[in-house]
Order: structure tokens, then C-alpha cells, then sequence
């Protein structure tokens, strides 16, 4: 008997934010098969996408990849509905399930989430009816299971879960950066879900890749104590070691790091005392670095009204702050900025920082780098 709800569910989930892409920029189907093909093998189930992914297309690429290829009874699949879309009211926000539906042609969510909740979006769940909405569809069998993803602090996620007794999981940002982190707060919210009984996916665990490739005084630790293992393999398994955990959601964005990912949790086990030793000291390490902590996820750029690649300048900053890479890091800026909009062309309308998970103050940083790089 399960001690908690999808505690026998495979450890690993597959993340369909990131695809690979071809070069024209649309997501490389042929590609994604052979993942989704490997995944399955390797004796895993869960799938996970959103409305908002990729405009629709992740959610396309679900039906064409995993949907028309496969029993379904042989995976599991997640969605999002997501009220942060431009001019969203209670009829359009309905609609994206059946929307949903509709693009994976899955007949039925395995998993359903009430998508990115804090504290600048959280009431229009509320306000448009969507809480009672998918319980509803859960009542017509179209939703197994359902729960919400949650970028904001415990006293906020404590207050959701009060109100809303019957949710069955949520999906958290944990990794060991993010452990003790004021902004994410990642140890206290994985406390209050605990708490109220709630199992958890853990979404970020190598916070958009950074930690698949940390700075080189956390890589030179994890080398001495394993020079084979991969750094996300760290990342990864220190998130699934936790107590509570549905499945850890990893965006994998080719085949290489498919494999190396099932290499290690296709039989997982959860990390030993002396490596939990480890990863303590690679967390001292990661606090005592300077970076713009931007996981790529470019919920910020759908609505710039100066179309300014803010992810993008981010990266190039975190070249020379992580990396000591300064004339990488400007040239990477001259590169991603060439055809649109400059960190210098900021207007501070704000709608990028009511957006951010990461509660980046991206103003700020913008003016930082627009400093830096001279525009």
C-alpha cells in the first residue's frame, strides 16, 4: 500500500517545455518520437505539458509523439491551464482544456493543474471559477487527478491548500540552489505541502539547466566525489530523495540527455548519507555566486512591449558573473540583441516582473546589463 498518493509512479517525468527544436524553430518531431520511445522503454510514465507551451505546439507534439503511437493506458499525461494568457476571462479559460483535449487528442488528463499560481494571478482562478470547473470535469471522468503549480511563498501556498482541501498534489520548484533561497523559498513550501498531505512534482530540479552545468567550483566537488556522474544527475536525484514525490520533471532536450538521465533513474536510488554530504557542500558553493537566477522559461518576453529576449540577456550577463567568460558574455549579447530590443530599451512597464516565477526584479537587472554591455 502506497504511503502517499504516486509514490510507486516512476521517479523520472518527462518535461515537454523544452523540446529539441530544428533549426527553423519548430519542435523536432522525429527527434522527440526516438525520447518518448527511450522513456517508455526505460519503464517510465509521466508526461507533462501546458496550453501555453510552445503556443500550443507542445501539447501537438504530445498527440503526434506519444497520444497516436501509444495505448493510453500505457502513460500517464499532465496539463496546465494558465489565466496569465493575454486578455484571458472566465469563457477563454474554460476553453483551454477543451483546447487541450483537442491538440492531444489524450481523451482524458491523467494530471491537471491550475497553472503557475502566485500572488499577482492567483484570485482569477477564483474570480472565473476554474477551482470548481476542473472538479467538475474530474466528475465527468475527463480528470483523473488534479492539483496546481505554484511559484510563491509558503504563507500563500498554506492559505490555497486550506481552501481547497481536496487537491491532490502540487507542483513545486525544487532543487539543492533553491533549498534555502528567499525568493523561491523551495524548503518551506515542500514543508507546508508535506504538511497538509499533499505529494509533490518537483518542476526546475536543475533550475532551466544551470545545474546540469553548474559553475566550476560546484562541478570540481561533485567530480571528487563521483568523477562519472553527470551534474544533473545530482540535481535530479536530490530532488527525487525527498520524501513525498510523485515524479521529478526534468525538460530534456535531446536524446543524449534522455539517456543520461534513465541511466541513472531508471532504477533509482535515492541519495546516501555521504552523498547528501556532498550536496550540502556544493550548496554552500552555489550561494557564494552572483548570478541572475533565470531559468529560461520566457514567460516574461510574451508580452514586452519592446521585444526585448530578456532570458536571453540574462544568459550572456551570467557568462561573465558564473563563468568569468567577459568577452563571451558581450559577444552573446551583441548576438541575441541584434535584431530586437536592447536591455537599454526597457520601459519599466513591469508586466515582465508580474510574470516571473523566479520573482526576479528583471527592471533592475536590466539596467545592470544595459550598463554592462553599453546599451
Amino acid at each position: 500500500m502506497e504511503r502517499y498518493f504516486g509514490e510507486s509512479t516512476p521517479k523520472l517525468g518527462f518535461g515537454l517545455m523544452r523540446l529539441p527544436k530544428e533549426e527553423s524553430g519548430k519542435i523536432d518531431l522525429e527527434q522527440t518520437k526516438k525520447m518518448v520511445d527511450l522513456f517508455l522503454e526505460a519503464g517510465q510514465t509521466y508526461f507533462d505539458t501546458a496550453y501555453v507551451y510552445d503556443g500550443g505546439d507542445s501539447e501537438r507534439a504530445a498527440k503526434a509523439a506519444l497520444v497516436d503511437r501509444y495505448p493510453r493506458e500505457s502513460f500517464t499525461l499532465a496539463t496546465k491551464l494558465n489565466t496569465n494568457v493575454k486578455g484571458c476571462d472566465e469563457q477563454s479559460a474554460k476553453q483551454q482544456f477543451y483546447t487541450s483535449l483537442e491538440r492531444t487528442g489524450a481523451g482524458y488528463f491523467d494530471y491537471y493543474l491550475l497553472h503557475a499560481l502566485q500572488a499577482a494571478n492567483y484570485k482569477n482562478y477564483e474570480r472565473f471559477g476554474i477551482w470548481d470547473f476542473v472538479k467538475e470535469q474530474k466528475e465527468k471522468g475527463l480528470i483523473r487527478h488534479w492539483g496546481f503549480s505554484f511559484h510563491a511563498g509558503p504563507e500563500l501556498l498554506e492559505e490555497l491548500l486550506t481552501a481547497h482541501p481536496d487537491v491532490e498534489f502540487v507542483q513545486l520548484q525544487i532543487n539543492y540552489a533553491d533549498w534555502e533561497n528567499p525568493d523561491v523559498t523551495a524548503r518551506a513550501n515542500y514543508e507546508v505541502a508535506r504538511k497538509y498531505g499533499k505529494s509533490i512534482v518537483v518542476m526546475e530540479p536543475v533550475k532551466g539547466g544551470t545545474l546540469a552545468s553548474p559553475p566550476e567550483a560546484v562541478q570540481k566537488i561533485f567530480r571528487s566525489a563521483d568523477e562519472k556522474a553527470s551534474m544533473a544527475s545530482w540535481a535530479i536525484r536530490y530532488a527525487a530523495s525527498l520524501d513525498g514525490i510523485l515524479t521529478v520533471l526534468s525538460g530534456m532536450s535531446n536524446v543524449e540527455q534522455m539517456m543520461d538521465n534513465l541511466s541513472y533513474m531508471k532504477n533509482f536510488k535515492p541519495l546516501g548519507r555521504e552523498e547528501q554530504l556532498t550536496v550540502q557542500k556544493a550548496q554552500e558553493a552555489m550561494n557564494a555566486v552572483q548570478m541572475i537566477p533565470c531559468t529560461a522559461c520566457h514567460y516574461c518576453t510574451d508580452g514586452c512591449p519592446k521585444q526585448i529576449p530578456i532570458p536571453e540577456i540574462f544568459a550572456a550577463r551570467n557568462e561573465q558573473l558564473v563563468r568569468g567568460q567577459l568577452e563571451k558574455g558581450a559577444a552573446d549579447y551583441e548576438s541575441v540583441t541584434a535584431h530586437v530590443g536592447a536591455a537599454s530599451d526597457c520601459i519599466a512597464c513591469g508586466q515582465c516582473e508580474r510574470a516571473c516565477p523566479q520573482q526576479i526584479p528583471v527592471i533592475r537587472r536590466l539596467t545592470e546589463c544595459a550598463g554592462v554591455f553599453g546599451r
